[in-house]
């Protein structure tokens, strides 16, 4: 822990995951006395005020008209491209995937003169990025830099592992150089123009076929007990969780206090649960069970009604609520999942996008949780897994034990301790 008072700038994706944890570990740090500023996407204005940061906020595309809810842009794309997601993973590389990229480079190319004028504004000792995507002004303003890898444990294309976006396993490896050559017809067109690109910058030309380079100091978030094999290497830094403080509390509405069954908290989290078809559907078959559900309704809510078993709201103390629960049905995002470790909670998996098919497939294969075909799974198929899930009382107790040590390891401390250290390393 540093005496001398910091400047962090955060530069998160415009979306709740990466934001999220951005916030819990500036907390940590503004709690230590540090100065935090969010360089977060113009829809989040206030959001991160209300917090005790500051915000100089950018723009990745024109303004729209009006206000728009934070993340707007990545919750209207959500809902547009929803039936891209039937398709199997390599289908989507083309369709989905690339398409995500060149919004995401869009954006980037868009804000880098105004990012460049954030950082003289701010003056920041240390820059922290939470993306997937390189900024080149933050890699050229001369100041420390961190990288925040808290999306998809694939990213870090190490090992011996699967391909990042597949959702194939780890221990058949049959499908896996199809997918990769797959992957480089669709990509490296638009790697080669966009690496370009940053070359021009002044940043260096980025790995192959990667988006964003390494840093001096990476923060990797994901626990070691769900991890693959391999050697991250000493750049690199676990976090094996990393659970903001910042949620309110939660009281557990009076109408599911007294009922029967288990309690289970169910989310697709802010994007996934714009496609309201899947949400309607999910909650439609389990209506029909004996349990209490809590139900994250996101941006969409009006839309979705709950049966009698739930509750539900747009927007849910998450971290708060995970310690009372006795199951999660999830859409696999990295920050639910390692969030559910954390807590020690099983898993019910309905992969959407990005990083959950990979997510969802490694809790399976590892036993912490069951992923089901989102679209395909029939009525049964659901019911029958929360109740099995519910029964393994080996499985809680594992599950408990390996919550217990992420929990010890305290990742959101390390990482402050971390930035700090980065920040010190120059001084």
């Amino acid at each position: 822990m540093t005496e001398r008072r910091l400047t962090v700038l955060f530069v998160p994706e415009s979306a709740y995951g990466p934001t999220n944890n951005c916030v819990g570990i500036g907390d940590v740090l503004r709690r230590r006395g540090h100065r935090v500023v969010f360089a977060a996407e113009a829809s989040w204005k206030g959001k991160l005020t209300a917090l005790g940061f500051e915000e100089d906020l950018v723009e990745l595309a024109p303004p729209s008209e009006g206000e728009q809810d934070a993340g707007q842009f990545w919750k209207d794309f959500i809902r547009d491209t929803a039936p891209e997601f039937r398709k199997p993973t390599i289908e989507q590389l083309e369709t989905w995937i690339k398409p995500v990229w060149e919004e995401l480079i869009a954006g980037v190319k868009y804000c880098e003169p105004q990012l460049r004028q954030i950082i003289e504004r701010v003056q920041p000792d240390v820059i922290v990025e939470d993306n997937v995507v390189c900024f080149p002004a933050l890699l050229t303003a001369g100041k420390p830099f961190v990288r925040i890898m808290s999306c998809n444990p694939l990213e870090l294309r190490r090992g011996d592992v699967p391909p990042v976006f597949s959702g194939y396993p780890a221990a058949d490896r049959s499908g896996w150089a199809e997918f990769r050559e797959a992957y480089d017809r669709s990509h490296r067109a638009l790697w080669e123009e966009f690496n370009a690109w940053v070359v021009e910058q002044g940043a260096q030309a980025l790995p192959v076929l990667d988006f964003i380079h390494e840093a001096g100091t990476n923060l990797y978030v994901y626990p070691e007990a769900a991890d693959y094999e391999r050697a991250l290497g000493p750049a690199w830094h676990r976090l094996d969780s990393s659970v903001r403080e910042t949620d309110e509390k939660f009281v557990l509405p009076e109408e599911l206090r007294d009922g029967d069954g288990a309690l289970i908290y169910f989310s697709l989290g802010s994007l996934g649960s714009a496609d309201v078809e899947l949400m309607r559907r999910v909650v439609g078959v389990l209506s029909g069970t004996p349990h209490r559900y809590i139900v994250s309704k996101g941006p969409l809510h009006e839309e979705i009604e709950l049966s009698p078993n739930m509750w539900g709201a747009e927007f849910l103390p998450q971290t708060s609520i995970l310690p009372v629960v006795d199951l999660v049905i999830t859409h696999g995002g990295n920050n639910t999942t390692t969030e559910a470790l954390h807590f020690g909670k099983p898993m019910v998996l309905l992969p959407l996008f990005w990083d959950q098919y990979d997510n969802a497939q490694r809790m399976d294969e590892l036993g912490f949780g069951v992923r089901l075909d989102t679209y395909r799974f029939t009525d049964g198929e659901l019911t029958g897994t929360v109740e099995r899930l519910l029964a393994d009382h080996t499985l809680w107790k594992r599950l408990a034990d390996v919550g217990a040590e992420i929990r010890r390891r305290d990742g959101l401390r390390r990482a402050a301790d971390l930035i700090e250290g980065a920040a010190s390393s120059t001084t």
